[in-house]
């Protein structure tokens, strides 16, 4: 019986949700009246009346085909017609389906329908937050993180091309104070102390003000200096953390704040490690979901992405190490502290030194450590240390050795290799590992990034009044959910992509015509300077 209703529930009924007050201003003012069949109502709209009905904003119910399932249970259970006992049982039917029956068959498709909502809205985080830690680095540059802020002040940090912070400095150009003169004065200082050629401005409290004031240094400064706002979600928590407290033992929030904001963009994932993935901003709802479900989920986007990309052996953190195969947080510890014991790695082999390292963790790490200027030219490439004797060979056979290999690779080696079937049987290794070696070997420590699109620096602002409708402009796609997508255009707002003008085809879901960190152009649809909603299209045409 209950496989049966619940089918016809599921099929047949209406989720409905209404307003408890349709008077109080909500985010949920979408679902004060709303009622779609239960099998076609989406997963962002669980999701949202869910939290709107944990709230006591909205109250939600499943209208099922009463009428249909009544008829079902009667054919079921009266077989036979007694006049003496028909209504009775009739009674009893509508009295146990009503009372129990229903209840519980509502608990469980609304439990399932969340369930359902819960991973897709999982599997779109994950792919929003490989996209973020897969940004391009941007490498060379002396960067200014700023943390805007109002009472307080903004905080800044220089930090080097290595990722090193060189200063860390707080003015107060914003209000009340707004002593823009003097914040000026301090920032053509540190600009021409340090070669600062990029600024790194957070998007949180006073960030509208401080674009300001950059967009005004940046006509008055003889360097050639740009900016781009980040999203500082995450920035606060990891400068309250306890491995903040570690590696800037002597800075205060502020500082390892604005330390955060600059490294994430010289080397996004090197930096958005350090952070739960939960507090990045790139997904939808994550709060309501089931946290341990979501935690293990993203810890393993994380550590793909750090596998893929690979790390510096010599500089990468203890964070950045844990993710990476076979390296527990102890060993990550560890291999830091002997780091800094005895200077440098050499050669990887040197890892098997390290304490609680054994041979195990070191088959399943090798491959994804590098030690650039190492004794090893082959300890630079992703080729796995129980792979060099082979490559070695490899090398030799086409008139090479391992010294030749350099930052520019061996390029046009694969050309050299006529029968790669013959050439591996010939140095004992598989066919595909041949391919992966020699196209390692052109393009050594090879970093996938690259491939992706820089992004966007800025050298003036736009306000949101400066918007009309038409505009055609670039932006960066910031978070995508199940409705559209989110694009920052500059004016500290982003805008809204409906899924509907995302492309000119049919798309199931925005996933299929953009990723966070694309850069996009979009027309400018409407914009709603009370409620701070800009609508964007992306078909142009």
């Amino acid at each position: 019986f209950r496989n049966k209703i619940r089918d016809l529930s599921f099929k047949q009924g209406i989720l409905t949700s209404v307003a408890k007050d349709e008077t109080t201003e909500s985010v949920y003012e979408n679902y004060y009246n709303f009622a779609e069949s239960v099998s076609k109502t989406a997963g962002y709209k669980i999701l949202a009346i869910n939290r709107g009905e944990e709230e006591k904003i909205l109250t939600v119910k499943l209208d099922p085909p009463v009428e249909e399932i009544i008829r079902y249970l009667e054919k079921c259970i009266i077989k036979k017609h007694n006049a003496h006992t028909e209504q009775i049982l009739k009674d009893t039917i509508d009295d146990a389906y009503k009372r129990l029956i229903a209840p519980s068959i509502e608990r469980d498709i609304r439990s399932s329908l969340t369930e359902k909502a819960e991973d897709e809205a999982i599997k779109v985080f994950g792919k929003n937050l490989t996209q973020l830690l897969m940004q391009p680095p941007v490498a060379g540059r002396v960067v200014l993180g700023w943390d805007p802020a109002f009472r307080t002040g903004c905080k800044l940090a220089v930090v080097d091309e290595t990722g090193k912070v060189l200063d860390t400095k707080v003015i107060f150009p914003t209000a009340p104070q707004n002593k823009v003169a003097e914040s000026k004065k301090v920032l053509k200082e540190l600009i021409k102390k340090y070669n600062i050629s990029l600024i790194s401005l957070g998007n949180g409290t006073a960030s509208r003000e401080s674009e300001a004031v950059i967009v005004e240094l940046i006509k008055e400064v003889d360097t050639k200096l740009e900016y781009i706002i980040v999203n500082e979600a995450g920035a606060s928590v990891y400068s309250a953390s306890k491995l903040a407290t570690e590696e800037f033992p002597n800075f205060d929030v502020g500082q390892r704040s604005a330390a955060s904001i600059a490294r994430r963009l010289e080397d996004p994932l090197a930096e958005l490690v350090k952070i739960d993935p939960k507090s990045i901003g790139v997904g939808q709802y994550q709060h309501d979901m089931n946290q341990k479900k979501l935690s293990e989920a993203l810890s393993g986007v994380v550590e793909d992405c750090v596998n893929k990309v690979g790390v510096d052996l010599n500089t990468a953190s203890a964070p950045l190490l844990e993710y990476i195969s076979g390296i527990s947080k102890a060993v990550a510890k560890n291999i830091v502290v002997f780091r800094e014991e005895n200077g440098s790695f050499k050669t990887r082999k040197e890892l098997l030194k390290v304490s609680k390292l054994g041979p195990k963790a070191f088959e399943q790490c090798a491959g994804f450590l590098r030690i650039n200027d190492g004794k090893d030219p082959l300890d630079m490439t992703s080729v796995h240390p129980e792979s060099y004797e082979a490559t070695k060979k490899l090398l030799e056979s086409i008139g090479y050795s391992s010294k030749d290999i350099t930052v520019a690779g061996l390029n046009g080696i694969s050309k050299k290799i006529t029968d790669f079937k013959k050439v591996s049987d010939e140095i004992g290794i598989g066919e595909i590992t041949l391919k992966d070696i020699v196209k390692e070997l052109e393009k050594p420590g090879r970093d996938p990034r690259d491939e992706m699109q820089k992004p966007i620096l800025r050298t003036d602002v736009m306000e949101m009044e400066d918007l009309k409708e038409g505009m055609i402009l670039k932006g960066t796609v910031r978070n995508v959910i199940d409705f559209g997508a989110f694009v920052d255009i500059g004016v500290h707002q982003d805008g809204l992509v409906h899924i509907s003008k995302l492309s000119k085809k049919f798309i199931k879901h925005p996933l299929e015509a953009v990723s966070v960190g694309d850069i996009v152009e979009v027309r400018v649809d409407s914009v709603d300077l009370k409620k701070k909603r800009i609508a964007l299209s992306m078909v142009l045409d």
